[in-house]
């Protein structure tokens, strides 16, 4: 049974293949043949129409035969205007490796004339990878109803799929596949009349409200292959029952299917040969229904829930030729089953939970050319996998692809590798492999891709590497080479179009003429030595779409000849060099550029700033040397939308106001203008970047009260407006709007009145700086619901922010802690933080803010703070440091304070604290300054405590037993006193003058019947 479907499969697949490739042979064999004046005529407006940057078109018109016209394929007998096959000859999915200028000039835009209508016998029609700019697919296509192939994948559309194309009744392949997903459909109904449709792909079409997908598709008797993935596909039917009876490729992956097990109609497709489940959220254990799917030869279950071991019935798969179970939760070990499948060409296991060896038996899968097990938990030496591999020796001229990234593995490179002699990719990244590159690795003649990045390569690159003439990708970023890399390493890689070899101390040393044999694509060489001159072999280099040669000790202006190279930077980083000079007037003007990222920071530009193209998506200027205003970057007309992400000018010399344009940015996600000489207000049109995470003002010249717009910024999770001029009171809506805020520092500004209680509503808050402003009132009681702050922030991820493709921006901010102004980065998200230091706070300490058990940094410090430290502060297990100096604190250090064992910094000076200092090996480690201003004795100190006040000290500030010290006290004044007025003086008030524990005991006797007298007797 298995077989005759397979027959009936394959005879299938052989008629679409005739169908849509024969008539070029039979045109080729006929060109003699005429084609109709009407049809000519049709073809010369659909031209007029169309723009053709390459002259692809350039044949049409020149002959009066349109037959032999390019992409025209005519009837061998009547003339007839068959088919047009007109899609882009570069494939638009293939990444950075094509170059973008040369893909881009094969696009056709403009628009399609309803002349196509006049080609009466039209069967065939691709327009597909073009850049028709958004616009929606003609809806007079649905009456070319002669056509049988209709494809318009990749080919820039946009709107509605238009209900007309299920006219298109004689369709056999109809193709709406478009990645950009701006193309959608509100149902399917119209395809149900498609009754002879063998190919349907709708990849990444908008279906999210198209509920009827799967009857509509279940009733076309047709259906050979259906491709809906990236559809945004909600419900999967648990219960149905099927009709596709022809069907043998369905492809339904990266949706968001809201069942978490695969339905059971789906194994009764007896007839599949491929099935693509791969990135959506299907749960538990692989179901045992798919062992009815016997004629299964592609299997794709990557990046689901599947949480088991691999079952061991799936090695039943016999016929299975691609197997995929990557990215799931399956756990255990690698079976010996998989001997079994002895058809498998591809096997995917990676980031998986599975341990141990890789068994013998897989080097008896003599059909292997894939093998995938990045992200395994291997933890073997990399000859022993290889041995693995190496035996029974069937694979040794089969293998083509191994990828053992993210391993656990280490060893060194061996000449075993040499035994896989087809080996055309290697990738062996993140492990922890040592030694040198064997010179023996330049003999693996197939390399196509090698990527030994992120791992403790050391030595010198050998330069055999050079003879790799089929290389295409190289990847030996962040080891730790070192040495000379001369033009001979690169002597015949003519086919290398990604170079990634950063964080390596490499010293390039090339001649000023030389010309690279090759044309890259992708370059990055950040923290190797190219300078001190700008690269001159860089000008031969036309299709980048990625250069980093940032950190490379480069010290000269940009020639004029880089930015006129006829390619486009999608990513351009020259960033901490000593590059100097001014900007062209425009960056980023490339008529092809989607997106750009440009990062010229830590260099010695100056001038003023450049104006910016809208495809720009991040610009990063930040510590140079540019002045005077930003509006001519900000503020200039355009007609196209600006795709702006990140904008970062910090650090420069930038003056005048900050310009009221901003509704021109609506896709800002951060704003960095911090450390400039701007000056005014923030201007309300900044209100109006909904999108914005994180805003740095710090250290200007502006002023004013913050606008009320900002408060429309909901997305802010950090903002710094700390050493400006700003007035009024710390507004309410941060606290209501701005409710995602993680960071909030408006530290050295004017501000007063009181802390608005709406900040305790900020959950997520983990940094707080409001210092050295002039607030007044008492602290928040209800500080102690800022939950962040109670939580122990224990994440390793930096704050970042998304910038298109490109990576992430890192959130950065100034504080001060433990005395010290510091900048926090890639650990910001450890820091938990509250400085209301240097204001005119009132009141006591909350008792509640013990609560905070995550906090690390509290100041305090220089307030009028009153009454005592909370006794229970020793639960703050996390603090570093604590600032309470210069304030009216009184009482005894409480105890508890010397559980503190994470503490470095401690500053309790100018208080009226009393008694002796707890014990504890932190609190006796700080400088005497700590405690300086106060009535305290014991180590540190060098006043000794009296049994009295060891005693009290030792009573966990019980406030009955200061009464008995009291008493002590008051009877040695009586006793001094009795001695008369000339006695009197010298015992009491010459001690008082010579000895500093007498002097000490006495200021504490008036200080606590200061107290009494105040209290009375509560």
């Amino acid at each position: 049974m298995a077989g005759s479907m397979r027959v009936v499969v394959t005879s299938i697949f052989l008629a679409l293949l005739i169908e849509t490739s024969t008539f070029e042979y039979v045109c080729a064999a006929n060109r003699n043949v005429s084609c109709h004046e009407v049809e000519r005529q049709a073809l010369l407006k659909l031209k007029q129409d169309l723009i053709d940057p390459s002259g692809r078109l350039a044949s049409w018109g020149n002959n009066l035969n349109c037959c032999n016209w390019s992409g025209v394929i005519c009837d061998n007998l009547t003339g007839d205007v068959i088919q047009l096959r007109l899609r882009n000859p570069l494939d638009p999915y293939n990444g950075f490796y094509i170059p973008s200028e040369a893909y881009a000039k094969m696009w056709f835009s403009g628009k399609i004339n309803p002349s196509l209508l006049d080609l009466k016998h039209l069967r065939y029609l691709d327009l597909s990878g073009s850049n028709f700019g958004g616009i929606q697919i003609p809806e007079f296509l649905g009456s070319v109803h002669t056509l049988r192939y209709l494809n318009l994948s990749a080919a820039g559309f946009g709107g509605l799929v238009p209900p007309q194309l299920g006219n298109l009744t004689n369709l056999h392949v109809l193709d709406l596949h478009d990645f950009s997903s701006l193309v959608y459909a509100e149902n399917l109904q119209w395809l149900s009349h498609l009754v002879k449709l063998k190919h349907l792909d709708l990849s990444s079409v908008d279906l999210s409200k198209a509920s009827d997908w799967f009857q509509v598709t279940n009733t076309l008797p047709s259906l050979v292959e259906i491709h809906l993935s990236g559809c945004q596909l909600h419900r999967l039917p648990l219960q149905a029952d099927v009709n596709f009876s022809s069907l043998s490729i369905l492809d339904l992956s990266s949706n968001s299917f809201s069942n978490p097990l695969i339905p059971g109609w789906f194994f009764k497709l007896n007839s599949l040969v491929s099935l693509d489940l791969s990135h959506n959220n299907f749960q538990g254990q692989l179901p045992h229904g798919l062992r009815n799917l016997s004629s299964l030869r592609y299997l794709n279950l990557y990046w689901n829930n599947f949480n088991s071991s691999i079952p061991s019935w799936l090695y039943g798969f016999t016929s299975l030729e691609f197997l995929n179970l990557g990215s799931n939760y399956f756990h255990g070990s690698i079976s010996n089953g998989f001997q079994n499948l002895t058809s498998l060409t591809t096997l995917d296991l990676s980031d998986n939970e599975l341990t141990g060896d890789v068994p013998n038996s897989m080097g008896s899968l003599c059909s292997l050319k894939k093998i995938k097990l990045s992200g395994l938990h291997l933890s073997r030496d990399l000859s022993e996998i290889l041995q693995a591999l190496s035996s029974p020796g069937c694979l040794l001229n089969r293998l083509e692809s191994l990828y053992l990234d993210s391993c656990e593995i280490f060893g060194h490179l061996t000449d075993r590798l040499l035994l896989f002699k087809n080996l055309a990719d290697l990738s062996l990244s993140r492990n922890s492999i040592s030694g040198s590159i064997p010179v023996s690795l330049g003999l693996l003649a197939s390399l196509r891709t090698l990527d030994l990045s992120q791992n403790r390569v050391n030595g010198t690159l050998p330069e055999s590497i050079g003879q790799l003439w089929k290389m295409e990708k190289l990847w030996l970023s962040h080891n730790m080479l070192e040495g000379v890399v001369s033009e001979v390493h690169f002597a015949n890689l003519t086919r290398l179009r990604l170079f990634q070899a950063s964080g390596n101390p490499l010293v390039l040393e090339a001649s000023p003429e030389w010309v690279p044999p090759f044309q890259l694509g992708v370059m990055a060489l950040s923290s190797w030595h190219l300078g001190p001159k700008f690269p001159s072999w860089l000008r031969s280099q036309r299709d980048f779409v990625y250069l980093d040669i940032s950190v490379t000790g480069i010290i000269d202006t940009i020639p004029n000849w880089f930015w006129n190279l006829s390619t486009i930077y999608f990513s351009l980083n020259l960033s901490h060099n000593q590059i100097y000079g001014e900007l062209p007037h425009r960056i980023g003007t490339s008529p092809v550029a989607d997106l750009v990222y440009v990062d010229l920071s830590f260099n010695h530009f100056d001038g003023p700033l450049p104006c910016l193209s809208s495809k720009v998506n991040t610009l990063d200027l930040s510590n140079n040397l540019f002045s005077g205003p930003i509006s001519n970057l900000l503020c200039s007309k355009m007609e196209e939308p600006y795709w702006l992400e990140i904008l970062h000018l910090a650090d420069n010399h930038l003056s005048g106001e900050i310009p009221d344009c901003w509704m021109n940015w609506p896709n800002l996600v951060s704003v960095d203008l911090e450390n400039n000489s701007l000056s005014g207000v923030i201007p309300s049109s900044m209100g109006s970047l909904n999108l914005l995470q994180s805003l740095h003002l710090r250290k200007n010249n502006l002023s004013g009260v913050l606008p009320s717009s900002l408060q429309n910024c909901t997305s802010l999770l950090a903002i710094d407006l700390g050493e400006n001029h700003f007035v009024g009171n710390i507004p309410g809506w941060i606290g209501e709007k701005l409710s995602d805020s993680i960071l909030i520092s408006l530290g050295s500004n004017r501000f007063q009145g009181q802390i608005p209680d709406n900040l305790c509503s900020l959950s997520y808050l983990t940094i707080l700086d409001l210092a050295h402003n002039n607030l007044s009132g008492t602290i928040p009681k209800c500080f102690m619901n800022l939950s962040a702050m109670a939580a122990n922030q224990n994440s390793s991820n930096p704050i970042s922010y998304a910038f298109g493709h490109f990576g992430t921006s890192l959130e950065t901010l100034l504080l001060m802690i433990k005395g010290i102004l510091l900048e926090y980065s890639s650990t910001l998200q450890l820091v938990t933080s509250m400085d209301l230091s240097d204001n005119n706070l009132a009141g006591e300490i909350p008792a509640g803010m013990t609560d905070l058990l995550g906090l690390r940094f509290l100041n305090l410090s220089n307030n009028h703070l009153t009454g005592r430290i909370p006794k229970n502060i020793g639960n703050m297990r996390l603090l570093e440091s604590i600032d309470l100096s210069r304030n009216q604190l009184r009482g005894e250090i409480p105890p508890s304070m010397s559980a503190l064992t994470f503490l470095g910094y401690l500053n309790l000076s100018e208080n009226n604290l009393t008694g002796k200092i707890p014990s504890s090996t932190q609190l006796q480690s700080f400088d005497i300054s700590s405690y300086d201003g106060n009535h305290l004795c014991g180590p540190p100190l060098l006043e000794i405590c009296s049994t009295d006040a060891t005693t009290s000290g030792d009573h966990n500030n019980n406030e009955n037993n200061e009464g008995d010290g009291l008493e002590v006290d008051w009877l040695w004044f009586y006793a001094s006193m009795a001695f008369g007025f000339v006695v009197g003086f010298w015992v009491v008030m010459g001690p008082l003058l010579f000895n500093k524990s007498w002097r000490f005991r006495y200021f504490r006797i008036l200080e606590r019947l200061e107290y009494k007298i105040r209290n009375g007797h509560h």
